[in-house]
């Protein structure tokens, strides 16, 4: 009888330590898969701005015209992971990007809430800013995470 009360304590114990652990480790975790989800949005806009700076070098060595499009995976062949295309509002889906015709931004709907925006912003040759060439560019018009 004694070592079932000593066995019952021992799990009672052991139940209070995983509960513990586990209080301080699920948030944890959360914040991680938040920074590696963030870490994606900006590897997505990494490879648009590198097929954009390669469309705009190609343009200036070849010549031609810009495209009149606002949104900056028209200008590019690349399409972020979930791109879903061009909407008039935001999809119900999380974890998506799109482009907002209303605004004029590329968007992405962060799985936890919110959004990062960026917009393909043109300004006058000559006027670049880094990350630019030709006066074009794509820019966080959200102010981050």
């Amino acid at each position: 009888m004694a070592d079932n009360n000593r066995r019952m304590y021992e799990l009672a114990v052991l139940a209070a330590v995983i509960a513990i652990l586990a209080a301080f480790l699920l948030p944890a975790l959360e914040r991680t898969r938040r920074d590696f989800e963030d870490a994606a949005v900006q590897s997505e806009v990494a490879a648009l701005r590198v097929e954009l700076l390669d469309r705009l070098a190609h343009r200036e060595a070849v010549g031609g015209a810009l495209p009149g499009s606002a949104n900056p995976a028209e200008w590019t062949a690349y399409r972020p992971q979930g791109y879903v295309g061009e909407l008039d509002s935001a999809p119900e889906e999380s974890g998506v990007w799109y482009f907002d015709r209303r605004a004029g931004e590329l968007v992405y709907r962060y799985r936890a809430g919110g959004e990062a925006r960026f917009r393909l912003a043109r300004g006058a040759a000559g006027a670049e800013a880094p990350g630019q060439l030709a006066g074009v560019g794509l820019m966080r018009v959200d102010g981050g995470r």
